[in-house]
């Protein structure tokens, strides 16, 4: 009998990114609920454990080199390997101001949680994710990342001009892409998953889709069989542009 697999999900203790972990630990993989503050994440790991999902806390701050350094230690050290990584934790710190008032601040904050956290955690996992006989790396990105959906004038996303958030998720596009290109020829797959307007902290629960639903792409991206895709950029329905 195979060992399950080894699951990590940032920002994994509400939200979507603990609809992922509970979806993907619902495959009897072990789950790593990554998770800044760690009395939080082990309120999420307990409510996973009792669904009869095993579930362990790993505190992570995606943002501290060292904290990141320190997690893939531990994870190393108790898992030895690392089958699925799901760059789930994001921000969004603007509030529609119009692109030609953005304070590059917020740029430079935005961009560093989701696009340059991102390569960091990736980098310092992905000695461990080479040890699975199939790893998954999937990037949490969004449809407002999409350049052909949001050039759209008639698409309701147009109407969201989000400079920083928007542009980071392009960014993590193209970032996903890399990596799935370096990777192509072993057997990591990498892909970007849009889990759709979702009712969630961030956005104040504004969107009409569930954590749930936002978690069913990243989870089916996580669990791809051998012959699945990467390098793409996926939604609940399929392929998306970018």
């Amino acid at each position: 009998m195979s060992e399950p697999k080894v699951a990590l999900v940032t920002g994994a203790n509400k939200g979507i990114g603990y609809e992922v972990a509970r979806g993907i630990g619902a495959t009897g993989a072990v789950v790593l609920i990554g998770a800044r503050d760690a009395a939080r994440g082990a309120a999420a790991a307990g409510k996973l454990a009792a669904e009869g999902i095993t579930a362990e806390v790993v505190e992570i701050d995606v943002l501290d080199e060292v904290s990141v350094s320190a997690a893939a230690a531990r994870i190393d050290r108790e898992h030895g390997r690392l089958d699925i990584l799901v760059n789930n934790a994001g921000i969004l710190v603007e509030r529609g101001q119009a692109p030609s008032r953005m304070p590059v601040a917020l740029l430079e904050r935005t961009y560093a949680t989701n696009v340059f956290a991102v390569v960091t955690v990736t980098n310092a996992l992905l000695p461990l994710i080479r040890r699975s006989p199939a790893g998954r790396i999937v990037n949490m990105s969004s449809g407002l990342g999409s350049l052909g959906i949001t050039s759209d004038p008639e698409n309701p996303y147009a109407q969201f001009p989000l400079l920083a958030y928007n542009s980071s998720k392009s960014a993590l596009n193209a970032v996903t892409v890399s990596y799935a290109n370096e990777l192509r020829n072993t057997p990591i797959k990498v892909n970007a998953a849009d889990p759709g307007y979702c009712a969630t902290d961030m956005n104040g629960h504004a969107g009409p889709r569930t954590p749930e639903q936002g978690a069913i792409a990243a989870i089916r991206l996580a669990t791809l069989p051998e012959e699945g895709p990467t390098a793409g950029f996926f939604s609940e329905d399929g392929a998306e542009p970018w």
